[in-house]
């Protein structure tokens, strides 16, 4: 099963590098691999060149949503992978991904990694913090010996997509630019397209070195919960609490059914509506 799996980058060139060596090696099967090269002052376009990679450019950072977006228009596969440029794939994440596209008859389904990070992961593990310290043995092995079981109702990257979902929603929403909000906000754009498999796959695992392109100093981040309030009407809490039930590490049992209302979700509506009525106003 080839991929094409998608990468924006920002001056991140060590941790990219790391990222792209660990798809090769660890991947049981042949992928493409599609760069979105924001500035690439760092040497990110030359290394790209030199390694004749498939890439779309800017020249100034143009934000996650909008670099996903221009990427996967030279996608030549079926199926999407999005990755961070900070993460490190798990030995054969490839072939756990296959077995579990093969068990369904259509391509309604969202699929994700399950993300190891010292501190901020579905799973907390200290593997290092950056590419020169990882010991990669330590994770091999966390890896090989875990046996969480796969959750319901994740929206963390890595995720794995069909060509013709991503094409169906429009990608990315590039409101939500530099990117807080745009995981949540796709998810329910496939939900409002009946997408009711949101799965995330305990063995398909990945370091995550922690969203370092984020902590930058000159990135000014979005308020990708207001945005998504005044969209929805709700904020992205509330979306994953009662639509995708992934609120408290819920073990996967099938497709979502259409959230049911309850008290205390009726008490979170009113209060999201307040909330948006406010935003409304004074936006």
């Amino acid at each position: 099963m080839k991929l094409s799996i998608v990468i924006p980058t920002y001056n991140n060139l060590e941790y990219l590098k790391s990222t792209i060596e660990s798809i090769i090696k660890n991947s049981k099967y042949e992928h493409e691999i599609i760069l979105h090269i924001n500035e690439g002052t760092d040497g990110t376009l030359n290394y790209a060149k030199q390694k004749n990679m498939k890439f779309s450019y800017s020249d100034k950072n143009i934000g996650l949503c909008k670099s996903v977006n221009l990427a996967t228009k030279k996608i030549t596969t079926d199926f999407i992978l999005y990755s961070h440029d900070d993460m490190f794939f798990c030995y054969h994440w490839d072939e756990y991904l296959k077995k579990e596209v093969i068990k369904y008859k259509d391509n309604m389904f969202y699929l994700t990694g399950t993300n190891i990070s010292i501190s901020e992961g579905l799973l907390n593990y200290d593997c290092g913090s950056s590419p020169e310290d990882f010991d990669e043995s330590k994770f091999n092995e966390f890896c090989d010996k875990d046996n969480s079981q796969d959750l319901q109702g994740s929206h963390w990257a890595p995720h794995l997509i069909h060509k013709d979902l991503w094409l169906r929603v429009g990608g990315f929403s590039e409101e939500f630019n530099p990117g807080d909000g745009s995981d949540p906000d796709f998810c329910m754009k496939l939900w409002e397209n009946n997408v009711r498999i949101f799965k995330t796959i305990s063995k398909f695992k990945v370091y995550h070195f922690s969203s370092i392109t984020t902590r930058k100093s000159n990135i000014r981040l979005n308020n990708g919960t207001k945005t998504f309030l005044l969209k929805y009407g709700f904020n992205p809490r509330f979306f994953r609490k009662y639509y995708l039930r992934g609120d408290n590490k819920k073990v996967f049992d099938g497709k979502l059914d259409d959230p049911s209302y309850s008290l205390f979700m009726i008490i979170d509506l009113i209060i999201n509506k307040i909330k948006y009525y406010y935003f409304s106003l004074f936006k």
